[in-house]
């Protein structure tokens, strides 16, 4: 799902033309058909979910007698968007990630302030306060209802632990120690999957959203610092975990190492919930769980990485306003939220609705008591490949450069690269 996270979903592009008279005049979009049954469209920015929200949505339908909602989720939602907006086709309800994507099409106007639905007094208000760091100028408006949530961080071996005598570290230099024990009794620390470039950000995420100044993100953008004297702990840090990762981590791939990790090759694995099912996939057997990844020696700092994976909105310009806001009221209804976060393996933005899969308890108190942070790449530019710059520095590691060298260049083309993405 990370993958998803940070995938191609250009939504930039789709801004292109003008955003004013967007009414949802297709056959797919708002229609009062000729039956005088309202007719809604829901468009997800993510294909893998549909199977999922389309029995959510057909439980809707079956419901209500006046009113239709189909699904639209195409494999390429950014390109398919960004032609019907220049069209002024605009869907009735978005449902997408709450990121920089969400930002683009936010800052547009495009939506609906939600704000004033009784189901908002529900969901926690570190996600509420998520969308509104997303949100163009940190508008304090809930234009996006955060709907599902997702969690990074440490995937462990439950059963190696156990035989190896560790405990959940809490701290850095815990962390370092069970690492440590773990390459002295002869076992594979950590596993990375840097073949694809994506999975290097899983780490850095974590570790920056833990680090990084606390108003970094906006004093970035501002033009007020840079990563070159804010990020240098970050960075070392970030060295140190390869110093425990096996020695191909530049060449095996994503799908390799999910196999490898659920077959036990190694004890641990920096990576997200979505890629659980994969393990038991490779290995029905495999016993995991997660924790936070420690990157502060002062727990408190140490917060679960959790974004918002779904966040639903209603389009401004709908035909159907009301008809597209009592849908998403019916999403939010906790049962409903149940079924998509047991089917989808997530977790659930409203209060009391709680993911209770064993392979995710270590994180699911965090969560529930709101001790998360975003994914720290969130907050960068569209246009920032964040990730392949920590690749290249991972890269830059494996081939010998030193590490002052290899830390100054790499901060150093972070701050080039943002200036270049830095744009309205």
């Amino acid at each position: 799902m990370y993958k998803k996270i940070i995938s191609t979903l250009v939504i930039g592009t789709l801004l292109a033309g003008t955003l004013t008279g967007c009414g949802g005049s297709s056959d797919a979009g708002s229609s009062a058909k000729s039956s005088g049954k309202t007719e809604l469209e829901l468009f997800s920015t993510k294909p893998e979910n549909k199977d999922t929200i389309q029995k959510l949505v057909d439980k809707y339908n079956e419901s209500h007698d006046d009113v239709t909602v189909k699904v639209t989720a195409p494999p390429d939602a950014g390109t398919v968007l960004k032609t019907r907006m220049a069209k002024n086709d605009m869907p009735d309800i978005v449902a997408m990630g709450g990121d920089n994507n969400y930002t683009e099409v936010e800052g547009a106007g495009m939506l609906l302030d939600l704000g004033d639905q009784d189901y908002i007094k529900d969901v926690q208000e570190a996600y509420i306060d998520m969308v509104y760091d997303v949100n163009k100028d940190k508008e304090k408006t809930i234009y996006g209802v955060p709907f599902a949530t997702n969690a990074a961080g440490v995937i462990y071996n439950t059963e190696k632990f156990e035989e190896l005598g560790l405990e959940v570290p809490k701290t850095w230099d815990e962390f370092i120690d069970v690492l440590q024990k773990i390459k002295d009794a002869g076992e594979q620390p950590l596993l990375m999957t840097y073949k694809d470039a994506w999975t290097s950000l899983a780490p850095w995420n974590s570790m920056a959203a833990d680090l990084a100044p606390e108003n970094f993100a906006d004093d970035r953008k501002a033009g007020k610092t840079t990563f070159v004297g804010t990020h240098e702990e970050i960075a070392e840090k970030y060295l140190t975990l390869l110093d425990y990762a096996q020695d191909d981590y530049m060449g095996l791939s994503y799908d390799d190492g999910n196999k490898k990790f659920a077959n036990g090759d190694a004890v641990m694995i920096i990576n997200g919930n979505w890629a659980i099912s994969q393990y038991r996939n490779a290995n029905p057997d495999v016993k995991v769980n997660m924790f936070a990844l420690p990157s502060s020696n002062d727990e408190s700092q140490n917060k679960v990485t959790s974004g918002v994976d779904v966040l639903l909105g209603v389009s401004k310009n709908s035909s159907n306003v009301d008809a597209a806001k009592d849908f998403v009221s019916f999403m939010m209804e906790k049962e409903n939220i149940q079924t998509y976060i047991d089917e989808q393996f997530s977790f659930s933005a409203l209060k009391g609705v709680e993911q209770s899969d064993e392979a995710v308890s270590g994180v699911q108190e965090d969560i529930s008591n709101g001790k998360v942070a975003n994914f720290e790449d969130h907050y960068y530019p569209s246009g920032l490949d964040m990730a392949a710059l920590v690749a290249e520095f991972s890269l830059n590691r494996a081939n010998g450069m030193d590490d002052k060298e290899n830390i100054d260049q790499f901060l150093k083309k972070c701050d080039e690269k943002y200036d270049v993405a830095n744009v309205d």
